[in-house]
């Protein structure tokens, strides 16, 4: 008897993705916040104290646990070369033409040499809402009596709005402590919460990194 095999979806636990927020099928929802990074090593003495002083703090703070995903992907370097080919059409004296070639060359010849990798950091966090349930199991929500689609539409807009609400604030918490640690964030919407998972199961393919404003 032949195995069926089950779609790619139903190995990704993501139900959806609305207002920047990723909701899990259990209901339980994540916040994603990018990161910039901090060259320590670059740092005076006195400097990395006071970073390693103001992270200790930033994870006294927190009373929930959050998730930190590095994402490494080769540099894609054909937007800069693109631009330094528009460059090369503009120039109007046979020299800055000769050099601005030599350079393009110098650049694809290094960049197929070298891997060079871009790092990008990404901070989750995590909200589980607590659900009321019935001593046979049941939501006590579906045993009301007389509730119909449209209330029970509007209660899960609500329920959704309340649940968020509190996960903006842990995320306002880990966005706080990051910039008094030097670090510039920027909370993901829709979109880029999108193309962060598509990467994720796409690693095959080399689009732009994302940057924080």
């Amino acid at each position: 008897m032949p195995i069926k095999s089950k779609p790619a979806q139903e190995f990704v636990p993501i139900k959806e993705v609305r207002d920047g927020i990723v909701v899990l099928k259990s209901g339980a929802m994540r916040g994603i916040v990018m990161a910039s990074s901090v060259n320590f090593a670059l740092k005076s003495s006195e400097n990395q104290t006071a970073i390693i002083s103001q992270f200790q703090n930033y994870l006294n703070s927190l009373d929930f646990s959050t998730q930190i995903y590095m994402q490494s992907r080769r540099l894609d370097i054909r937007p800069y070369i693109a631009l330094l080919e528009e460059r090369y059409r503009e120039q109007v004296t046979d020299l800055m033409k000769v050099q601005t070639r030599e350079y393009i060359g110098f650049i694809k010849n290094f960049t197929e040499s070298t891997n060079i990798m871009t790092k990008t950091f990404f901070i989750v966090v995590p909200f589980a809402p607590a659900s009321i349930n019935t001593g046979n199991g049941g939501k006590i929500s579906s045993i009301l009596p007389g509730k119909s689609n449209r209330e029970g539409t509007e209660a899960r807009m609500e329920e959704f709005e309340e649940n968020r609400s509190q996960l903006e604030q842990r995320m306002s918490v880990v966005e706080q402590g990051l910039v008094r640690c030097g670090i510039r964030v920027a909370k993901l919407g829709t979109e880029e919460v999108i193309e962060l998972f598509y990467k994720i199961f796409n690693p095959g393919d080399t689009e732009k990194p994302m940057q924080v404003n």
